[in-house]
């Protein structure tokens, strides 16, 4: 079976006039309303990142890219970006300095980067984990670390199906932090089969993954930060 490439890029938020200069009007009206100047970085560095990466791959030019971002579930306007006539799939995210970007062709992708925080864990946990996955946690010793690796999984699969946090993360048993990351069990009506997962390398404090629906080997490609 041939191998799946999925491509990884990274940047770190900068709210350059250059990358605000690529957005369209939507955008801008978007980018306006963000009131925390770190949120008007993290969202433009993703869009000029979607940008510039996809200009490359399709060879057009970045100005003439033009994002949908309807939900496939509802029909509403709050869906992933993606690019209309293309069989590039591609997913943002981002968390306190790292803007993630993941790329593939032929096959839904989800990214999720998240960075580690002294949040409730205990609290969040019963939210997020599954009782067997909760039982994995209690007997790391880097609990932090442990419950964030879920929680990247877990959102890249839910991102990569439009679902989002709409759909239940506890329905979704994915594999130790510790093991090679794959679904182990999904139930309700947000599964879907057969699915890949890839823990990605966002550096020391931070937690990340892709979620590919496919069933061919993935091949993850990740370029070092940009910006």
């Amino acid at each position: 079976m041939p191998v799946l490439e999925c491509a990884v890029h990274w940047a770190r938020p900068d709210d350059d006039p250059r990358m605000r200069d690529l957005l369209d009007e939507g955008e801008r009206a978007r980018y306006e309303r963000f009131m925390r100047a770190e949120d008007k970085a993290r969202f433009v560095t993703g869009r000029w990142l979607a940008r510039t990466v996809l200009a490359e791959a399709t060879g057009r030019p970045p100005r003439d890219l033009r994002f949908t971002t309807d939900c496939p579930h509802c029909g509403g306007s709050h869906g992933k970006p993606r690019l209309p006539g293309s069989d590039l799939d591609f997913s943002l995210s981002h968390s306190g300095d790292r803007v993630l970007l993941v790329l593939v062709e032929g096959a839904a992708v989800g990214a999720d980067v998240e960075q580690e925080s002294d949040r409730d864990i205990n609290s969040l946990a019963r939210m997020v984990l599954t009782d067997a996955e909760g039982e994995v946690l209690r007997t790391m010793d880097d609990r932090k670390r442990g419950f964030h690796a879920y929680w990247s999984r877990k959102e890249a699969l839910l991102k990569a199906t439009g679902h989002g946090l709409a759909a239940s993360m506890t329905a979704i048993h994915v594999s130790g932090p510790d093991e090679p990351p794959e679904v182990v069990a999904w139930e309700g009506e947000a599964a879907v089969s057969p699915v890949r997962l890839a823990d990605l390398d966002a550096g020391p404090g931070y937690a990340a993954a892709a979620a590919v629906l496919t069933d061919r080997p993935l091949r993850v490609n990740q370029v070092p930060l940009r910006c």
